[in-house]
């Protein structure tokens, strides 16, 4: 597609810019799921890559921009590098407990994605722009993972982090076209989009379970069976869930609009519109078998 051939598309979510502010307590434990150090550092390492990806994305965003002459998508792309602005001020001051209490050798991947980062940056806009498409189309598959299965995944665990990574995905969802629809202005052209979802998503989804072997390691139960076996079963477990979103990517035809937000989500956005003014987000009830949304919602909201 030529890059006079964009259209914008009507999509269905507003992007809202939030306070994503959790309060997370100074001695938190990175074991934030009881009995199950696996996934908790896993999750862990993909919060360390946030504070460098993020603002990539939003740096490759404003990069695109001159390129882009329709309101709408100008709208969007503003509304995304808020979102993701964020999103990456508080996974960093949540890593800074991590490293605080316990796991200070994560230093080491960051230092490796500040070069890794560099590096892209030095690129075509057309591979940076297909990175961030790539990536931003695995989210769809983790938004759907987190929030469906999230009694699974975070049953009994802390409320501020579980409570933390449930709305990042919201808002992943509520920006889920931006990146697609930049690519799309910019080029459109189907190999590189293609590769963007490898390139991408394989990077980051990497740089976190390394992050997560360096954590096992710390905690002298990486080469135990019983942590290999876990660590197996996570791994399957993610790509169970977020594989398919990623195969749909891969297709031409291909548009983040076809993927519908689950029920729970919508409840949680609608819920959101009724707290006061400068209230705090309140926390998922993880003690609860259903965790429903935290906000009371009447019968008509619903």
């Amino acid at each position: 597609m030529k890059q006079s051939d964009y259209k914008y598309q009507t999509k269905n979510n507003e992007i809202v810019v939030r306070d994503f502010v959790f309060d997370f307590p100074v001695d938190i434990d990175p074991v934030w799921i009881p009995c199950n150090p696996v996934r908790s550092h896993m999750f862990n390492g993909f919060s360390l890559t946030m504070p460098y990806l993020e603002p990539y994305l939003i740096r490759s965003i404003l990069k695109a921009r001159e390129y882009v002459s329709d309101p709408q998508l100008l709208k969007d792309m503003s509304g995304f590098n808020h979102q993701e602005a964020n999103h990456f001020k508080c996974h960093r001051r949540y890593n800074e407990l991590l490293k605080a209490n316990g796991y200070p050798e994560l230093e080491r991947v960051e230092k490796h994605m500040v070069k890794a980062y560099a590096r892209l940056e030095s690129k075509s806009l057309r591979t940076q722009l297909a990175y961030s498409a790539g990536f931003e189309s695995m989210t769809n598959g983790f938004t759907h993972w987190l929030i469906t299965k999230r009694v699974a995944l975070f049953g009994g665990a802390n409320p501020h982090v579980s409570s933390f990574w449930i709305m990042h995905m919201i808002e992943e969802a509520e920006h889920k076209t931006v990146a697609f629809d930049t690519y799309v202005a910019y080029s459109g052209q189907y190999l590189a989009r293609f590769l963007g979802v490898f390139h991408g998503s394989g990077h980051i989804v990497g740089l976190g379970i390394w992050a997560m072997f360096i954590s096992l390691k710390k905690d002298k139960i990486l080469y135990r069976p019983k942590t290999i076996l876990q660590i197996l079963k996570e791994l399957m477990l993610m790509c169970a869930n977020v594989g398919p979103f990623m195969f749909r990517a891969l297709l031409p035809s291909f548009n983040p609009r076809q993927v519908q937000d689950p029920q729970w989500m919508k409840d949680w956005v609608k819920g959101y519109t009724t707290l006061p003014k400068d209230a705090l987000i309140p926390l998922l009830d993880t003690s609860n078998p259903d965790m429903p949304v935290p906000f009371k919602l009447s019968h008509t909201q619903k």
